[in-house]
């Protein structure tokens, strides 16, 4: 009873003197610094969540008046420390011993203190390192602090005008952030994860751990030495530009990364003297997951297309708790009104605080309230854009955003898309020509009508030879595409073009035998082994398809389980969780579709797994019971690489519980090596599908794999065996005689010249080393990755481990833009998907390639591609 009376005293108190702050704000300068100085004391001495409202405050110029804001900047470096008896305490705790038998000299007197730690100066391995030690008993003040505020809400949430936004839930689901922001232990978890995330940004960094130094009350790290975020003033570099970069630190962790400090104030920011940004204090630390970011991008994107109703709608699913309820008109012309106006008629002058102010207000008169998420992210925004506000008040912060929030859309601004249509205009009128006449006729959805993210330059073709295109136009390039993958030996290869002509005069046959196609599938049979046979097919997605319904046949299971980023056709579960969108924990995905009219059911029932993560191997042993198959790519598309350990590991394991591996080396096989990886890898799945090179340019596919499992697709003789135990696994053109023909002459060229292979390997390194060297010499954020012929560029500054991290921090523009770049000098790439060299492809076309990429690069960065204001 005496605690509730004291927390409702405190909760009193505190509205009380809010009350003071807002009505000292409507009266004269000298009440209203008085006030302020007030409300700064009574907040110092509630404690750690006070403090951190009044440092939100002391970024918020561009809405409270100066000497407001003034006053409670103080709290970003002139708050108290613990007393020394206090600290002695806490180190010996923390360190388990004394200071001194730790380091080699510790300073007691700390070089900051904020609400919840303060900061020492010491020596470990001869280095200077910065200790962050609990203060004493802020566990308990955060706590108490935490249980005044929920009860003031409660208080609050009796009001009918507040009851909508639900005021105490919100609170409720936000307290753990607030109240856990004490344990170092999990801020130095935290802190790696960032700095990882920035291990490769140009002007973001992340002081390193003392990983084998810190606990739950001690965080070790390096020490570093700077300007002060409070004296960004003094930091050499244009005030337009260092906000910039703040902004482009601060949208990376949320639109990129995900992973985004809460608290981003000047007191956690120091500045080196170049203009470099050190992100300091990771106690409270925000997460969006994959969807969230998804959702959050769609409704930026509709904004920038002026679509309002649509992006009402985007609002309501990202933003609002119970999204159900809000579907009626009044709700959304009220909406439609908020977005246009902060989206369009005060675009220049942008604040996410008003924005969300607007919204939060909307959402409360309609009975919900905003989601903890986006609150917590509102937090963040909302600090930290204050701060870039008070470093550069002429910033358009929504213009500078739409770099981050277009990392979908194929969105070149203005000036560069007017750029490459006057330049692709002039020099192609006949391949512009082509696209409006296919329009009228075609839907191509993998070049004119290119799914997600359209091409706004397709190029048409006239004639391939070689290594070499020549559009409509007459233009000729060095082609780094191959066609998505077929054409290893280049384009009309002479032994190909011969087995194609004589084929096709001998009838083209197909739907009845031909020795075209027996001696097809012998080459591939000879390249996997003794006793393997093949089912032939007319695609790569073909292949999965049969190759998945054999697994089940064969096992008498249904589920099929894949892994995250891998492409597998465009079959309903070769698209689960494959591109673009991804869902639920990194370590155990959940299953998304990635297309409209994909089957619920399909994609709810398929496991989705980490490619190179133990978590994957223990979740397919849980669940062998229910697996007919695995279905991977063993060199991931979006990777470049693959892990040999993992997929012996893999092996074993379904070895063991009985469940299939399925390889899915439709880009790989006959690629890297005669055969595929799984012969680099040293491993052997049950069932590999192929598909691209094995058609020599033509429409194929293939199952191959040992006989006792392909034999799952041959009749038994018995009508009702077949139906009962059988795969179908039938296509009227598979196995047709042109396609075998043209397929059997480019396996044997592979086979009979291997030195394709190593030439292959070599010039691949080469051109990697050699794009990577430029980039570097640039200083721009491009990562450059390949081997045995496949490679990509992706400009990014950080180096991803999976694929969901590898897409969200590409540069979509940046990619775009280098395509039609590289075209000026006469090398077309595709877009946004891997490279491939042929064997066609001389010194001169990939010293062309250098120098293409070299003027490509430079002209990017002179135009400020890659700097953070970036229009």
């Amino acid at each position: 009873m005496k605690a509730a009376a004291q927390a409702l005293l405190e909760s009193c108190r505190v509205a009380w003197w809010t009350a003071v702050l807002a009505a000292g704000l409507c009266l004269g300068r000298r009440d209203r610094a008085r006030a302020s100085r007030l409300l700064r004391a009574y907040l110092l001495r509630m404690g750690p969540l006070y403090i951190k409202a009044g440092q939100v405050l002391g970024t918020q110029s561009g809405l409270l008046p100066r000497q407001v804001t003034d006053e409670f900047r103080t709290f970003f470096n002139e708050l108290p420390p613990m007393r020394e008896p206090a600290l002695e305490k806490v180190l010996r705790h923390g360190l388990g011993r004394p200071p001194e038998e730790v380091f080699e000299s510790f300073d007691r007197r700390p070089v900051a203190a904020g609400s919840v730690a303060q900061v020492h100066r010491a020596v470990a391995g001869g280095r200077p390192v910065a200790v962050k030690v609990v203060k004493a008993g802020v566990r308990g003040r955060l706590e108490a602090g935490a249980a005044v505020i929920g009860r003031l809400l409660a208080v609050a949430h009796l009001l009918p005008r507040l009851r909508g936004y639900d005021l105490p839930g919100h609170f409720r689901e936000m307290r753990p952030l607030l109240t856990g922001q004490c344990d170092m232990a999990a801020e130095a978890d935290r802190q790696r994860e960032v700095a990882e995330n920035f291990r490769s940004h140009p002007f973001v960094r992340v002081p390193r751990v003392h990983e084998e130094l810190c606990g739950p009350d001690v965080l070790v790290m390096e020490y570093v030495d700077g300007i002060p975020g409070h004296d960004a003033g003094a930091v050499p570099v244009s005030r337009r530009e260092l906000a910039a970069r703040l902004q482009d630190a601060f949208y990376c962790m949320v639109y990129f990364h995900g992973r985004f400090h809460v608290d981003p104030h000047p007191g956690n920011i120091v500045f080196t003297p170049d203009g470099g940004i050190t992100l300091l204090d990771f106690g409270l630390v925000g997460h969006l997951s994959e969807d969230d970011k998804w959702n959050l991008a769609s409704f930026y994107y509709a904004c920038i297309r002026k679509e309002w109703a649509l992006a009402g709608r985007r609002f309501t699913r990202a933003f609002a708790v119970r999204p159900e309820t809000l579907g009626h008109g009044a709700y959304e012309e009220e909406l439609g009104a908020i977005l246009r106006r902060h989206f369009e008629e005060q675009a220049s002058h942008w604040s996410t605080l008003a924005f969300l102010d607007d919204a939060i207000r909307l959402l409360g008169r309609h009975g919900t309230r905003i989601t903890t998420t986006f609150s917590v992210l509102a937090l963040s925004l909302l600090t930290g854009e204050g701060f870039i506000s008070e470093v550069d008040p002429e910033i358009d912060l929504w213009a500078t955003t739409r770099r981050f929030t277009d990392r979908f859309a194929p969105y070149l601004n203005e000036g560069l898309r007017d750029t490459f249509q006057r330049e692709i205009g002039e020099r192609a009128p006949r391949t512009q020509a082509l696209r409006e006449e296919a329009a009228r006729h075609l839907v191509a959805p993998t070049h004119f009508d290119r799914f997600v993210l359209p091409s706004a330059f397709p190029l048409a073709v006239a004639q391939a030879k070689g290594s070499r295109l020549r559009d409509l136009d007459g233009n000729e390039y060095v082609d780094l595409s191959g066609g998505y993958g077929p054409h290893i030996l280049g384009y009309a290869h002479p032994a190909v073009v011969a087995a194609i002509q004589e084929a096709a005069a001998r009838g083209a046959v197909n739907a009845v035998g031909n020795p075209d196609e027996v001696r097809l599938a012998g080459l591939i049979a000879a390249a996997f082994g003794p006793e393997h046979k093949v089912v032939l097919s007319n695609s790569g997605t073909e292949a999965v398809q049969i190759a998945l319904r054999i697994a089940r046949a064969r096992t008498g299971r249904q589920r099929v389980a894949k892994f995250e980023g891998h492409y597998h056709g465009f079959s309903d579960q070769g698209l689960v969780s494959s591109w673009f969108r991804y869902r639920g924990d990194p370590r155990a995905p959940e299953p998304v579709g990635n297309s409209a009219g994909m089957q619920d059911a399909v994609v709810a029932q398929t496991l989705v797994l980490q490619y190179g993560e133990e978590d994957s191997l223990r979740r397919i042993a849980a669940h062998a019971h229910e697996l007919a198959c695995v279905v991977l790519e063993p060199m991931p598309s979006a990777l470049g690489d693959f892990d040999p350990a993992f997929l012996r590991r893999l092996a074993a394991v379904c070895a063991e519980a009985g469940v299939l591996v399925v390889y899915d080396e439709v880009v790989t096989g006959f690629r890297v090596h005669y055969g595929g990886v799984q012969h680099l890898a040293g491993t052997a799945p049950d069932l590999t599908c192929l598909g691209k090179i094995i058609g020599g340019g033509l429409p194929a596919g293939a199952v191959v794999g040992r006989a006792e499992v392909i034999d799952t697709a041959r009749t038994s003789g018995d009508p009702f065996r077949d139906v009962d135990s059988r795969a179908f696994a039938g296509g009227t053109m598979s196995g047709n005689s042109v396609t075998a023909a043209a397929g059997a002459a480019t396996l044997l060229e592979l086979r009979d010249r291997p030195q394709i292979y190593s030439r292959l390997r070599d010039r691949t390194a080469w051109l990697v080393e050699d794009l990577t060297a430029q980039a570097g010499d640039c200083g721009v954020p491009c990562r450059v990755k390949g081997r045995d012929s496949v490679f990509s560029v992706a400009f990014d500054h950080a180096t991803p481990r999976l694929v969901r991290d590898r897409l969200a921090g590409l540069d979509v523009t940046a990619t775009l833009a280098f395509a039609y770049h590289m075209r000026r000098y006469g090398v077309h790439l595709p877009e946004l998907h891997t490279m491939m060299l042929s064997a066609a492809h001389s010194d001169a076309d990939l010293e062309q390639v250098s120098e293409a990429f070299g003027k490509s690069v430079r002209e990017m960065l002179s135009t400020g591609f890659f700097g953070a204001h970036r229009n």
